[in-house]
């Protein structure tokens, strides 16, 4: 594999260049999905103690739930209870602003930044249960409550933001903080609702404010149309198959899943392939049927392009030309620089250095990867053929099979959902934190499909609730995500209720669930986000679990990746689901050396997409493409960074990039950004005896329970007592200098 002989921002500039000093950072959330968008005030945490409201007794939203840990009461919520709970929590939330605003009594960190930590808490109940509900199991009526509420919502959200009154009791003692010897959890708190309300646009004068509330109630608007057309079209774009014969390569389980597929859509005696929003499809990597494979793959990246109803280009163009607009107006050149300003990374200059010295390293090692699959091709094919998108995954299985003796069909057996779960997830965890776990089947929840755990903390109590989704459907967004229902703090109290999300093709009726390794260490690093979210330990909502800077927020989960592939942990769990027999050390062997075998492949595509991210927001709203320019600017931005080779797209295309539309806009470079913090800290692990209790309680109190109390590197500091060496992550990918 080529290697980097240098980058400008590794090892000895690492601390001046790719980490600078971050200030204070925003509250923002993760694949975790907790966060505000840029421009709200984040204010309002779930508890368990619920204001008063009216119709208290008729509508479960807004009362405090009677269920362990507060758990929602999903049998008693109706689709018919969102939007009154709305209506009624948002006007709740607007009373107690104004006793804010317009307290007589001279401003003071409690009646001002205390009294704005606790108020709009029913809202965020009703937010959070409905956004969690809405992106897992959605239907026509939410879809409608979604429209309905975005805009509203959005006003809502400026009413406090861009409230003078309010913002001026907040900045006097913003300008007094040197006077108020606070503790410095209180003075982070105080600096951190100064800044938001300031990128919030109080600063601003009224003509421009009245604009900015334009801008956000479109963007609001527009996001949501996003979300649903998103979804509708990879419905829309499942492909039907006529025959059995076609589906040759696919196990009986997974040729039953296109049958019972087809008869649900009433195709009765064909089979549908569904589509997950990547670029890539799993079934490309075993179907045999070239011509199947060209269709599925043309299906999947025309999605949201194919100027159908479900087109996003437009969607696309305005968001973008709207966040530039009003990043100009808040005083930033793009929007770019408004998000990256409050993130670790602390610039695009800084994460343009990154990409731009990956990219060409990256595409090379794909490049020599690609070569040797169309050796293969033209090995094996009686009428030998160019390397296409659709031929890779299948092509580069049988290169792994031949270098490693082993393909994903040999693996899965081992790799049953419930035991990887169980017996790895589940069991690192008590290795390492001393957790243990309990099923929760009294529980009730939003689907069938949702399973419950109480967790329990190394002293016996309990810890809180996870609520383990894992099935994909037609109606839950594509992806893997972790979410809150409740949250802690000092201040308010409150249990922890975490939701933990897969898209994981369900099988047949009796079938084992039976994994690719790609999908147990996805289920890893989701539960590495519900650990954040357990072992949250802070005095205010605001900064409790998983509120950290976006590049800083997938470290933590990308560290408990480790244990899928720690020996101790492996053996436990990689158990045959028939026979219960261990996996073969041989086999176990070869999956562990395969490690970084495709990985040019899957560092490119992510590199791509990153840099369309980067490309779109680093432009001034005059340059941005109208919906008929999107895919060329697509084209021409790949091209420019060198990462227009054909046979490896980027892993989300502009239209279905549903990370840049939402909360990773400008922040999708955060994956490998952060990965240098999990690779460094891995070797942290390493070098202090690995899965030991102590190094957990280590990572728990220094790092994971502080959530955003502190400066993010700063926590990192804590834990690992050094700054973090990239080496570790070049070498991990197989990019490290010689």
């Amino acid at each position: 594999m080529k290697t980097i002989a240098a980058l400008p921002f590794m090892k000895s500039t690492l601390t001046r260049a790719l980490f600078p000093a971050l200030g204070l950072s925003l509250l923002l959330g993760a694949c975790s999905d907790n966060s505000p968008e840029p421009g709200t005030t984040g204010m309002q945490e779930t508890q368990d103690e619920a204001p008063a409201a009216t119709e208290a007794g008729t509508n479960p939203l807004l009362v405090a739930s009677s269920l362990p840990y507060g758990m929602p009461p999903f049998d008693e919520i109706r689709n018919e209870h969102y939007l009154p709970a709305y209506e009624q929590a948002m006007a709740l939330e607007s009373e107690e602003i104004e006793a804010i605003a317009n307290n007589p009594e001279p401003a003071s960190f409690d009646n001002t930044i205390i009294a704005l930590e606790r108020s709009g808490q029913a809202l965020t109940r009703v937010a959070r249960i409905f956004g969690n509900v809405s992106g897992a199991h959605t239907n026509p009526d939410l879809q409608a409550v979604q429209r309905e509420m975005a805009p509203r919502l959005s006003a809502h959200n400026d009413s406090i933001s861009l409230n003078p009154d309010l913002f001026a009791r907040v900045n006097t003692l913003y300008e007094q903080r040197e006077e108020l010897a606070l503790d410095p959890e209180s003075d982070r708190l105080l600096e951190r609702y100064h800044t938001s309300f300031v990128r919030a646009g109080a600063q601003l004068n009224e003509e421009q404010k009245e604009r900015l509330r334009e801008i956000n109630s479109e963007l609001a608007s527009l996001s949501t149309q996003f979300t649903q057309n998103v979804l509708a079209e990879v419905n829309a774009s499942a492909v039907v198959v006529d025959t059995r014969e076609e589906l040759a390569g696919l196990s009986d389980a997974q040729i039953q899943a296109a049958a019972d597929e087809a008869a649900e859509r009433g195709e009765e005696g064909k089979y549908v392939i569904t589509l997950r929003n990547t670029s890539g499809q799993p079934p490309l990597a075993s179907l045999e049927n070239r011509a199947l494979r060209e269709r599925i793959q043309r299906a999947s990246v025309a999605r949201g392009s194919r100027g159908n109803e479900f087109d996003t280009t437009g969607i696309v163009s305005d968001t973008v030309k709207l966040r530039a607009e009003r990043a100009q107006m808040l005083g930033y050149d793009t929007h770019a620089d408004f998000i990256l300003s409050e993130q670790t990374a602390g610039s695009k200059v800084v994460v343009n250095q990154m990409l731009g010295g990956l990219a060409p390293v990256a595409v090379a090692n794909a490049r020599i990867e690609g070569e040797e699959i169309k050796r293969v091709i033209d090995e094996t094919e009686a009428e030998p053929f160019e390397l296409e998108a659709w031929d890779w995954a299948f092509y580069a299985e049988k290169v792994r099979q031949a270098r490693y003796s082993f393909d994903e069909s040999e693996v899965r057996p081992y790799f049953e959902l419930n035991n990887v779960l169980d017996n790895g997830v589940f069991y690192a965890a008590e290795q390492v934190y001393g957790l243990s776990f309990e099923r929760r089947d009294d529980l009730p929840t939003y689907h069938p499909d949702v399973q419950v755990w109480e967790v329990f903390d190394v002293d016996g109590s309990g810890l809180g609730l996870m609520l383990g989704d894992f099935y994909a459907r037609g109606s839950k967004r594509g992806g893997a995500w972790m979410n809150s229902y409740n949250t802690q703090s000092g201040l308010l109290g409150g249990s922890k209720v975490i939701g933990n999300h897969l898209n994981i093709t369900k099988p047949p009726a009796g079938e084992p669930t039976l994994m690719t390794f790609d999908e147990v260490t996805t289920l890893f690093h989701e539960f590495g986000h519900v650990l954040h979210g357990l072992f949250s330990d802070v005095e205010y909502p605001r900064f409790a679990g998983t509120s950290v800077p976006r590049d800083f927020v997938e470290f933590p989960s990308q560290v408990n990746e480790m244990w899928a592939t720690w020996p101790e942990v492996l053996e436990n769990y990689a158990l045959h689901y028939e026979t219960g027999e261990r996996i073969p050390q041989d086999l176990l062997d070869r999956v562990l050396e395969a490690a970084q075998f495709n990985e040019g492949f899957g560092t490119t595509e992510y590199l791509a997409a990153s840099v369309i991210d980067q490309a779109l927001h680093q432009l001034p709203p005059e340059e941005i493409p109208d919906a008929d320019g999107i895919m060329a600017f697509e084209a021409q931005a790949l091209a420019d960074a060198g990462l227009n080779y054909d046979p490896v797209p980027p892993r989300y295309r502009t239209p279905y990039f549903s990370h840049i539309m939402g909360g990773y806009s400008a922040g999708y470079y955060s994956y490998i950004w952060s990965e240098v913090l999990d690779a460094d800290a891995v070797q942290w692990f390493i070098e202090n005896g690995g899965m030991l209790r102590e190094n957990g309680d280590r990572f728990r109190n220094t790092l994971l329970s502080q959530g955003g109390s502190k400066d993010a590197m700063e926590l990192y500091q804590d834990f690992a007592g050094r700054l973090p060496d990239i080496e570790h992550m070049l070498r991990r990918r197989g990019l490290q200098p010689q």
